[in-house]
């Protein structure tokens, strides 16, 4: 599988932020989305996971094939945190047994049953992200992962990428200043929409 983008414009609140952005993202490979602070990163990454429409252009394949991991961690703090990976993995269906594999690769196994509010802001990432195990999904679509995280939490994501990537994987990564190895590089700049233009008065200004 591998992701196209087509002539994509999307907006933000009604305003269009982007237009005419266009690239493939092959297996196995990680692009990373470049930027300045609201160029419209957040905004491409939801349209791609189907959580707002495009005002044009064209994405394949379809949002079910896409796992998304937001900005904010999403979690439900009442719940333990091998309860909230038991949650997700039966919204994808995905084997009870693998929650398991989660908890491991990211170092939470020994807080598996803590409640998740509390958790610290790195742990509660931690445990955000490792619901990319249970999706069964290709492609990431990843805003800003690395918010809260020390440097080891940072490199065992890293390394959980690179291993979903080796396996025919894709990752799409919005991103400031981290650097991911092997990524291509998309700067958004280039595609800012121009904002529409202003009416002009019927009469004179006054």
């Amino acid at each position: 599988m591998e992701l196209i983008v087509e002539n994509l414009a999307c907006a933000r609140g009604g305003i269009p932020v982007l237009e005419n952005v266009s690239f493939v993202l092959r297996p196995g490979h990680i692009l990373a989305l470049r930027g300045p602070n609201g160029i419209g990163k957040t905004t491409l990454l939801r349209t791609i996971a189907g959580l707002q429409p495009a005002l044009s252009g064209h994405i394949s394949p379809d949002a079910d094939q896409v796992a998304f991991a937001p900005h904010a961690d999403g979690l439900k703090p009442t719940l333990t945190v091998r309860e909230n990976l038991l949650f997700w993995a039966g919204v994808y269906g995905a084997d009870p047994g693998e929650t398991d594999t989660a908890l491991a690769a990211f170092g939470l196994a020994g807080l598996a049953g803590r409640r998740a509010a509390y958790l610290s802001a790195g742990q509660k990432r931690r445990l955000a992200l490792a619901r990319l195990l249970l999706t069964g999904r290709a492609l990431w679509a990843l805003d800003e992962p690395t918010v809260s995280l020390d440097d080891a939490g940072a490199g065992l994501f890293a390394r959980m990428v690179t291993a979903h990537c080796a396996q025919g994987g894709l990752a799409l990564i919005a991103t400031h200043g981290d650097a991911w190895d092997g990524a291509e590089v998309l700067d958004l700049t280039g595609f800012r929409a121009v904002p529409p233009a202003c009416p002009a008065p019927d009469g004179p200004l006054p």
